[in-house]
């Protein structure tokens, strides 16, 4: 029944996720987020790894150190910033990139979603923000990328969802600047 439960709150999580992109105006990238999660490299290390108040790729880290449906994912849904690193032609290291600024939209839907679906009860709008900082996402991201994302996160804990996505949408439309 393990897959069962994996199923479930895979899809309310992309629930979560596709309502918020649609509130920021990308609808069709809520439609397709994650779909990679159904994959079996995805669906079968989850579903072995469920626990239901974390991620599975946690479990499978600690069992394995490393997981293959995290190595999957990240190198499939540009909406993960670790997506987003390239060989720097000066240094020749891999470096952190500027995210497109639909593709942080979506990072923070998929956040407030994880959020929520692994939260519970005990989410509040801070719980995105200090996810954020407590991981250390922030220190891995391009500074462009991370300092947007914190903005918003910012915004989220002390405004609210309707508020945030209500700045977001007015002030960084789809028809702007693809890149950060």
């Amino acid at each position: 029944m393990k897959w069962f439960k994996h199923l479930k709150t895979i899809t309310h999580h992309h629930n979560l996720v596709m309502i918020n992109c649609f509130k920021l105006g990308i609808g069709f990238q809520g439609i397709i987020h994650d779909a990679s999660k159904l994959s079996p490299t995805e669906f079968f290390e989850g579903a072995k790894y469920y626990q239901g108040f974390q991620s599975p790729n946690e479990m499978a880290r600690i069992e394995n150190g490393y997981s293959r449906a995290w190595l999957h994912h990240k190198g499939r849904n540009k909406h993960h910033f670790e997506y987003w690193f390239d060989i720097n032609p000066k240094t020749q290291l891999y470096e952190a990139v500027p995210m497109p600024i639909k593709y942080v939209k979506e990072m923070l839907c998929d956040r407030i979603a994880a959020s929520k679906t692994y939260l519970k009860d005990k989410y509040t709008t801070k719980s995105p923000y200090e996810y954020f900082i407590s991981h250390g996402a922030r220190d891995k991201m391009h500074e462009k990328t991370a300092q947007l994302m914190a903005n918003w996160l910012l915004m989220l804990a002390e405004k609210g969802e309707k508020e945030t996505f209500k700045y977001i949408r007015k002030n960084y439309p789809n028809s702007q600047k693809y890149w950060l």
